[in-house]
């Protein structure tokens, strides 16, 4: 077998075209992949609508890859043939900046973005550079593991660093693709859970997924209703909209803190006093580090925590891209290969 299959993005805004390329051999520090299923994510709104600059076209989307090595190129020894691994937003740095010296490879000045800066994952194979790679347990299936490596590492990574404590009043705004991951992590993590939506018939399903109290915020002020709970010590904000962050920020509680995970162009509004008074802070978190992203597979592995996924093939990824941003999926949309 010398070809493969990939969708691609010819331009800014074009709908996606199967292609037929030749397999790629990996370079030196590379590895190829054979992709098993990729997740279909609202920041590949980024590489599908060319909303980053410099990014070249025709380009392969895809950051929440599953599948195992397949090749593995000259001076990669870590890797083996074979082994099953990820990809997820963060793919690859440069290890000579600043915050690589630090440790700190997420926020490499250089990064690397699969689905932006080289192919991603909507192809039956991939290339990503040998650092990028996360292992993925055997007793985890590809399906569920892409998810993970986008929305899950999100929501893992940023409650895990946020300071709160067993026990500690924890509140995650939205049940979508990353607040219905955000839930179950809070769960396990032995929060004291609030989940926090639109609409009373969202009730069931938060308890499901692990809120021990659920806020309709639809029919109550939400930061009142956390205010009469005592404050929350963070609040995950996983929906899209600095609106919605602004009318929570109320409801921290002393030294609170509003967790950004969610991606919305406008500024939040933030009441100084509120801020000042009762030493709130305000903190975004993007993402993870491969190692990072090991974590988080093996806490899902062991603790239970699954994505919610639609699967499509790859051929139907217009289709699948379309129930996506429909906003009607539930919750992960999932390619397979």
């Amino acid at each position: 077998m010398t070809k493969m299959k990939v969708a691609v993005v010819s331009k800014p805004g074009a709908d996606f075209e199967i292609q037929e390329r030749d397999i790629p051999q990996p370079p030196a520090g590379h590895v190829r992949i054979k992709v098993q299923a990729c997740g279909i994510c609202h920041s590949d709104e980024v590489t599908k609508d060319g909303l980053f600059p410099g990014i070249t076209y025709p380009r392969v989307p895809g950051h929440e890859v599953s599948g195992f090595v397949d090749e593995t190129g000259a001076g990669v020894t870590v890797w083996k043939k074979g082994q099953r691994v990820g990809v997820g937003w963060n793919a690859g740095h440069d290890g000579t900046c600043d915050s690589c010296r630090r440790g700190d490879f997420a926020l490499c000045a250089n990064g690397k973005i699969s689905g932006l800066s080289y192919d991603g994952g909507y192809a039956e194979y991939m290339i990503a550079p040998a650092e990028a790679l996360a292992r993925i347990p055997e007793s985890l299936n590809p399906i569920d593991a892409a998810p993970l490596l986008c929305a899950g590492i999100t929501t893992f990574n940023a409650l895990r660093n946020s300071g709160a404590r067993p026990g500690d009043l924890v509140a995650v705004i939205g049940i979508g693709g990353l607040g219905h991951l955000g839930l179950q992590f809070a769960n396990k993590f032995g929060y004291h859970v609030v989940a926090i939506s639109r609409g009373k018939e969202n009730a069931e399903l938060a308890k499901k997924l692990g809120a021990h109290i659920y806020i309709d915020s639809s029919a109550a002020g939400a930061a009142a209703e956390l205010t009469r709970l005592g404050g929350a010590r963070v609040i995950l904000a996983t929906v899209p909209s600095s609106k919605a962050m602004s009318s929570i920020i109320g409801g921290l509680g002393p030294n609170g803190k509003l967790l950004v995970v969610g991606a919305d162009l406008e500024s939040i509004a933030v009441p100084t006093t509120k801020i000042l008074f009762a030493r709130n802070s305000i903190q975004g978190w993007n993402s993870g580090s491969s190692i990072d992203s090991e974590d988080t597979l093996r806490f899902a592995e062991y603790s239970g925590a699954r994505p919610m996924v639609e699967t499509f093939p790859l051929e139907k990824v217009n289709e699948a891209w379309a129930r996506m941003t429909s906003g009607k999926a539930q919750f992960r949309v999932v390619l397979t290969m």
